[in-house]
């Protein structure tokens, strides 16, 4: 019998179609029926988590007479709470009077808001695992599990990858409920949806899918549920698990989706109609539909005078194109296209090439790759000692290298810029896709000069223009063209120009404020 359970469960986990509403998840393995033999469930849930030490089983008696079974982990359930609302109730004489149902008995006797009543074990061990202790009472065939759940967490912090210099200063932590609740706290309308679903064969990941009802367009919500339907998995411990499922080209290097930890940032998305993905044990959610130039924006760009953040935007674009151009560039020139350097100049690159062993190519790909390396390595080592170990890296190695007549002066300085310069893109993601980017154009430049840096640029840009993210072209509003959704990508319009909401695809909610909002000197004033 309990070896039978036991396949049961195991078969049932690997169901890759079911239907989740709220806490509640229907699936063939909530057929497996609770006995009214206590000591039969006890039995059979001993057996399913025999080797875990951290699943306490706690016998009592109700009201001292009818033996009932308290099961919990440990480290999940909050111990203080389940003394004073579950057990320290239940153990009174003066209860036996409900005795008639156990959902009666928790509902006269239990100050417990969050419960939930049990049929199967396949939704009790769900409950369990979630951190909700259970009850379980003789002669009765169902359990009922309480929402008194309690773990560390980490506090709500500044988000790292997305420092801004004005602006909140919270961020997303790993706890789902959390997420939610500061997105709650932005977006206060009953308009304001969130749908929960559950991913993962054996972590049963949870999900939220936000969106803003009369926002975000049926048809984008509808095809953002069938995508994460489908997936069928062992676990999602992270959000990429999720965007490597959901993209629309997977073979492409540019993230098809945006990744963000700041909840002000979220909210923005919803109010322009895109959903928001929240998965449990991560602090990064995903907001879908995502273009080239979501990705270039950042919250300073919004939280600074529109002046300024235009400003800093066109400087952000600038600084994307050396990024992915400038080695290139270089090997090109120095390979090809001698003639195009001013003489003075070649003169100084030539004087200082004079000892060096290599060609151009060789010589970039030397320093790019040891860039790189110092560049991870900063990342991987412990914050007090990776910065320093990779900017004295970076200095040590480039000042021995040109004194060693490895590389040339002016390459450590091409490499430098390149390096500064991917710096300013504000997604990691986005910069990784421009550094990867940067070698087959270097290739390309190495072999046919600046002839093979246009080919290559017109092989991106017509990848680009083919590439979409949830049918929603990648290079929007610009391509195809949408004039008036041009106040918010080269520049940034100040806010009282900014009336429409951008347009995804479908029938949408045009206006985002009224018109005539400019301010002016006699606005206001009462005359």
């Amino acid at each position: 019998m309990r070896r039978k359970l036991k396949k049961i469960l195991r078969s049932n986990n690997q169901k890759n179609k079911q239907t989740t509403t709220g806490d509640q998840t229907t699936s063939p393995a909530d057929k497996t029926p609770i006995s009214k033999n206590i000591d039969e469930n006890e039995k059979n849930l001993r057996f399913l988590y025999e080797n875990s030490f951290d699943v306490v089983f706690r016998e009592f008696s109700i009201a001292r007479k009818e033996k009932a079974l308290l099961v919990y982990i440990d480290g999940m359930s909050n111990l203080e709470e389940i003394d004073e609302h579950i057990l320290s109730p239940l153990m009174k004489e003066s209860i036996d009077k409900y005795y008639e149902s156990l959902s009666v008995l928790v509902k006269n006797v239990l100050s417990v808001s969050e419960v939930e009543e049990i049929n199967s074990f396949n939704r009790l061990t769900q409950a369990l695992s979630y951190g909700k202790p259970i009850v379980l009472m003789e002669g009765f065939d169902h359990a009922v599990a309480f929402g008194l759940q309690k773990w560390d967490q980490r506090s709500i912090e500044e988000p790292i990858s997305e420092a801004v210099v004005q602006g909140p200063r919270e961020g997303f932590n790993e706890v789902l409920k959390t997420n939610a609740t500061m997105l709650r706290r932005r977006i206060r309308s009953p308009q304001f949806k969130m749908k929960t679903k559950q991913i993962g064969r054996y972590t049963t990941t949870e999900i939220a899918i936000c969106y803003v009802e009369g926002l975000a367009e049926p048809t984008l919500l509808e095809e953002v549920e069938n995508r994460l339907e489908r997936i069928d998995i062992d676990g999602v411990l992270e959000s990429t698990y999720l965007e490597e499922m959901i993209e629309d080209d997977p073979v492409s290097p540019f993230p098809q989706v945006l990744r963000s930890e700041r909840p002000d940032t979220a909210a923005a998305n919803l109010l322009e109609g895109r959903v928001v993905i929240i998965i449990d044990g991560t602090p990064l959610v995903i907001i879908v539909p995502s273009t080239l130039f979501a990705l270039m924006q950042s919250g300073d760009d919004y939280y600074n005078r529109y002046m300024a953040g235009t400003a800093i935007r066109w400087l952000r674009f600038v600084f994307l194109f050396i990024a992915l151009m400038f080695p290139a560039v270089y090997v090109a020139l120095m390979t090809y296209h001698q003639e195009m350097i001013p003489t003075a100049l070649l003169f100084s690159i030539a004087a200082s090439r004079e000892e060096v062993p290599f060609p151009v190519l060789v010589e970039v790909l030397l320093m790019e790759f040891t860039f790189e390396a110092l560049r991870e390595a900063g990342l991987r080592l412990p914050k007090q000692i990776g910065s320093a170990v990779s900017i004295v890296g970076a200095l040590v190695i480039g000042e021995a290298a040109v004194t060693a007549g490895i590389v040339s002066a002016p390459m450590v300085i091409v490499v430098a810029i390149t390096g500064i310069a991917s710096f300013t893109i504000p997604r990691y993601t986005a910069s990784v896709s421009i550094r990867l980017l940067r070698f087959p154009l270097i290739f390309l430049a190495s072999f046919l000069g600046l002839l093979g840096i246009m080919l290559g640029l017109i092989m991106l840009g017509t990848h680009l223009c083919t590439l979409r993210s949830f049918g929603v072209p990648y290079l929007s509003p610009v391509a195809p063209l949408n004039g008036s959704q041009l106040k918010d990508v080269i520049v940034r319009a100040p806010w009282y120009k900014l009336n429409k909401r951008p347009h995804f695809t479908g029938d949408y909610n045009k206006y985002r404020q009224a018109p005539g909002q400019k301010p002016g000197p006699k606005k206001g004033m009462g005359d």
